[in-house]
């Protein structure tokens, strides 16, 4: 069982929890509310005791939402669904990677960084199979039983990845689009040091990509991000943060080596 480290408020509706090394999300109310990612492997107790313990007992999601499929964000699968049995929604280009039909590029423990970087060989790429649990988003934005929300397509770290964006409150679900702790270093993410980073280098595969995706919710002026790695962020910390990202996206967020990196950069 995966260790839970924190349960925190985000908003009124919106509460993260953190395991140690990835974020999950419940967003709703009690009697219409889903789950965003799906945390690491031998997590389902705690997102079930999570759930009841915000929402009542035998509380139960419309829905799954995933930002992407990678294995920190689909690890309760398949247990979570034999106990919950509803549907799970990604983008349409990130359903391959989950009906088993695509594997992700492999991790690059190459790009340095830290500690968790350098670990990185051992991280599944493999994809999953959820048959047909799984639904491909709405392609008009919308987002399953959310209705103030829309889907932002924020590709790059995975090919399919996507954001969720409230304009009410300008609150911004990040999925690993950009992240708010330096996911690569052990000590950043024990720490939970706050700082807003580009996504998790080492599997990472399509940099031009994820430097367009950071621009887009840029453009979105969050007021509040949660992201899928590090502690929500916001106000005036939050944009001061994205726009030295923005303005320093290869300093800051592109390695300086590895199998991904772009050849510009290299030189």
């Amino acid at each position: 069982m995966a260790i839970t480290t924190t349960v925190d408020q985000v908003t009124d509706d919106l509460t993260r929890l953190r395991f140690v090394m990835v974020n999950l999300y419940f967003l709703g109310t009690a009697d219409n509310w889903v789950l965003i990612d799906a945390g690491l492997p031998g997590s389902k107790t705690s997102i079930i005791e999570t759930a009841e313990a915000r929402f009542g007992k035998g509380a139960r999601p419309k829905a799954i939402l995933l930002t992407h499929g990678h294995f920190d964000h689909v690890g309760a699968f398949p247990d979570l669904l034999e106990h919950w049995d509803v549907p799970v929604y990604a983008h349409s280009v990130e359903l391959p990677f989950l009906t088993g039909a695509a594997d992700y590029p492999p991790p690059d423990p190459t790009v340095g960084k830290g500690v968790l970087a350098l670990l990185s060989f051992t991280y599944p790429n493999k994809g999953i199979d959820l048959g047909s649990k799984v639904h491909a988003l709405p392609e008009d934005g919308s987002v399953p039983f959310m209705p103030e929300w829309r889907t932002v397509p924020v590709p790059g770290h995975s090919a399919g990845q996507v954001a969720f964006f409230r304009e009410r409150d300008r609150c911004l679900i990040a999925g690993d689009a950009f992240v708010t702790t330096k996911q690569e270093s052990l000590y950043a993410v024990m720490t939970q040091e706050e700082e807003v980073s580009g996504p998790p280098a080492y599997f990472t595969p399509d940099w031009r990509e994820a430097q367009r995706s950071v621009e887009k919710l840029v453009a979105l002026n969050p007021e509040i991000a949660a992201t899928g790695h590090g502690t929500p962020m916001r106000g005036e910390e939050l944009r001061q943060g994205l726009a030295e990202l923005v303005h320093h996206f290869d300093e800051i967020a592109v390695p300086d080596h590895g199998r991904y990196v772009p050849e510009e950069k290299k030189g």
